[in-house]
């Protein structure tokens, strides 16, 4: 498959209220289709990564499930689902049905359908009590968050499902027609900012050498958002009940999506509002608290100026060829940058930021703030759009001895984990990643559509261990070589798996590195120069992107690793970043689960549990406990840190040596500096000077 070729939904807000967006840009809109194969001994259908490319090993819809997506118009019998999966409606020959349709969106007139707000709080004590939907069928349904849900069967199912159970308003009526299947609105139902903004997250801020490497490091880490936020998924339970989902970042993007109906795609009946950025009327692909829509970096300026001649008429184009989705900008701010001399690519992210109107004004911090010395107005847009990375210019300094803040990035998709020593290990391996990408000059580019697709699949159940993600094949230039029947390109890593490691390059160190220490790779990555191979990308497990595949791909847990040995780390480090790495492919792999299955076996497991994916008082109440003893390493759980035993946190003799602030007699002052000035460090620097 060509990078670029074919989209695939866009961002994680894609609930019933949403259209999705064609190949053509055109509004397509959400559908159910029950899966059920009329073919004897037939389970269920393979996933499709294209219409007719079979994908045997990823976890396929089953006979009995719901899924979610939009016919495609140019393709007759199939549907492109949310997950960026392809299903066929029938068998080639139109006589076996795969698929039936269920419903389309709710109908308008449906009673449940209602505007959940500040204004419509469902939770409080003067709230009507809400029943539960009849669990006639197990069904998985589109809620109002964007997330799959399921219908729990009753418990004496043989083999319940893992999912959620619905809840509406009101009890249904009690007839089974269509009509009112399709008025019934199922979804975990949260009617406050706080379900979303109220999460927990593990978020790290770098600061780069220079403005180009905060830029390079934004580009490299968007990919890994979706991959660590799936290896840290710990969001299984919302409201009280068990979702079909494992990570926070929908539930978030779906309670701070402030975006009119036109701006979601529906002109219908739309008015512009003057006092709102681009009137309300402007298309808006995203909620504001979701994936990037552009990469930033444009490449090494100097290699801008080398290349004027070959990009004629192209000093205005973003270069970045991996920005292959509809990035909505405000043109005013636009226009006022490219003036300013910003180049095309971070002019174009600053002015996406401006499509939308700020969150939090603060009194006297208005007309009053400065601008040509203030930041607080571009911060009050920056802090309020809530993406997967976040480029952090320098504050600006106002005086002499104000510190020195540089140009940062910040990665934002990870989950809290339960224990310090869960996160510090993630943490840790960020931080070494960003090295290994710096020093070994790697490249983690793909197309923004499949970093989109990635972050959908992330959310799914247990992703880590069943699902696949979009990885780049090769993160270092194709080296040129002679298979006998002409030029062959291959991996520099393939001579590593072959033995043959010491194998001179095709391409010189003296012609990879500039004077400033940066890669040729990385000054010349955004504009994807290399052959069709060099720029492809594939479906790969977690396993694979942590451990390696095949010859050409080495994985990126090796590469920390060797890292470490180029900087030739001691061995007391080595030993404590051993362990941490140690979690982490195992995390991988499977052999250790999420923090997300372990809590969904946990109240799967409790004696209070009736399959109906209520999670009650009492199994809250005993979920919390058992989360805090493993935190504080009270309990001991072998299959979420396999042999790892956190040492018992207590409060007990925790400050050791009061902190006194009796007045000390001139006498006890001088017999301490007496004592300092006799050290032997001390004596030495005073024979220094």
């Amino acid at each position: 498959e060509k990078y670029g070729d074919g989209h695939v939904v866009v961002g994680c807000s894609t609930s019933s209220r949403d259209e999705l967006v064609n190949e053509f840009g055109e509004p397509a809109t959400l559908q159910k289709w029950l899966v059920d194969v009329k073919c004897e001994g037939c389970k269920g259908l393979f996933y499709r990564s294209a219409p007719n490319v079979i994908v045997p090993d990823a976890d396929w819809p089953r006979n009995g499930d719901i899924v979610v997506g939009s016919e495609i118009s140019d393709i007759p019998g199939w549907i492109r689902l949310q997950n960026g999966y392809y299903l066929p409606l029938e068998s080639d020959d139109g006589k076996i049905q795969f698929l039936r349709k269920v419903s389309t969106r709710a109908h308008a007139s449906n009673p449940e359908k209602r505007r959940l707000g500040a204004t419509t709080p469902l939770f409080r004590s003067d709230a009507s009590p809400m029943e539960p939907i009849r669990k006639a069928d197990s069904v998985s349904l589109s809620t109002l968050l964007g997330e799959q849900l399921l219908l729990e069967p009753p418990p004496s199912t043989p083999n319940p499902t893992q999912g959620a159970t619905a809840v509406a308003t009101e009890a249904p009526p009690a007839t089974d027609t269509d009509e009112t299947k399709e008025s019934v609105r199922a979804a975990i139902h949260m009617d406050a900012m706080a379900f979303g903004m109220g999460c927990c997250c593990l978020q790290i801020t770098f600061q780069a050498e220079d403005i180009d490497e905060s830029r390079f490091m934004y580009d490299q880490l968007a990919v890994m958002a979706p991959i660590m936020m799936a290896l840290t998924a710990s969001t299984p339970v919302l409201r009280g009940r068990i979702a079909d989902t494992d990570c926070r970042w929908g539930i978030i993007s779906e309670c701070v999506d402030d975006r009119t109906p036109a701006e979601r795609g529906r002109l219908d009946g739309a008015v512009a509002q003057p006092e709102l950025a681009g009137k309300g009327m402007r298309r808006i692909f995203k909620s504001r608290y979701d994936c990037i829509s552009t990469y930033i970096y444009q490449g090494a300026k100097n290699d801008l100026e080398s290349m004027r001649e070959s990009l004629k008429g192209m000093q205005n184009r973003v270069l970045n060829m991996y920005n292959d989705i509809p990035v909505p900008i405000d043109e005013e701010s636009y226009k006022l940058l490219r003036e300013a001399g910003v180049d095309p690519a971070l002019s174009q992210h600053i002015a996406h930021l401006f499509i939308r109107d700020p969150l939090v004004v603060f009194d006297g911090a208005v007309e009053e703030v400065k601008d040509d010395v203030q930041t607080e107005h571009f911060e009050s847009i920056q802090s309020t759009n809530w993406q997967s990375v976040r480029w952090k210019p320098p504050p600006p300094r106002n005086n002499p001895n104000d510190p020195h803040i540089g140009w940062r990035t910040e990665f934002r998709s990870m989950e809290m984990q339960l224990t310090d020593f869960e996160n510090a290990a993630f943490t840790v391996f960020i931080v070494l990643l960003t090295r290994v990408i710096l020093t070994f000059d790697l490249n983690l580019y793909v197309p923004l559509s499949r970093v989109d697709a990635n972050m959908q699949r992330a959310h799914s159940r247990n992703a880590c261990a069943k699902g696949k993600f979009f990885f780049r094949r090769h993160m270092a230039p194709l080296e040129e070589g002679d298979d006998g029947f002409g030029i062959e390109y291959t991996s520099m890593f393939t001579r590593v798996a072959n033995g043959h490691a010491g194998k001179e390059s095709s391409v010189s160190d003296g012609d990879q590195t500039e004077s400033g220490g940066v890669g040729t790779q990385r000054r010349f990555t955004p504009f994807a120069t290399g052959s069709e191979e060099e720029n492809s990308y594939e479906e790969m497990t977690m396993a694979e992107i942590m451990m390696g595949k095949g010859d050409y791909f080495p994985g990126l847990i090796p590469l920390v690793y060797a890292y470490l040995d180029h900087i030739n780390c001691d061995s007391t480090t080595m030993e404590r970043i051993s362990k941490y790495l140690d979690l982490i492919q195992k995390r991988a792999t499977g052999e250790l689960v999420t923090p997300a299955t372990w809590m969904r076996n946990f109240i799967r497991e409790h004696s209070d549990y009736k399959g109906d994916s209520v999670v009650t008082d009492e199994i809250a109440y005993d979920l919390m406990v058992a989360c805090k003893e493993i935190g504080e390493g009270e309990r001991h759980v072998p299959e979420l840190l396999g042999d790892m035993r956190i040492k018992p946190i207590t409060t007990a003799n925790a400050f050791d040596t009061k902190l006194e602030s009796k007045q000390a007699h001139n006498g006890q002052i001088l017999e301490l500096l007496r004592r300092y000035t006799h050290r032997e460090a001390f004596s030495a620097r005073d024979s220094v000077r």
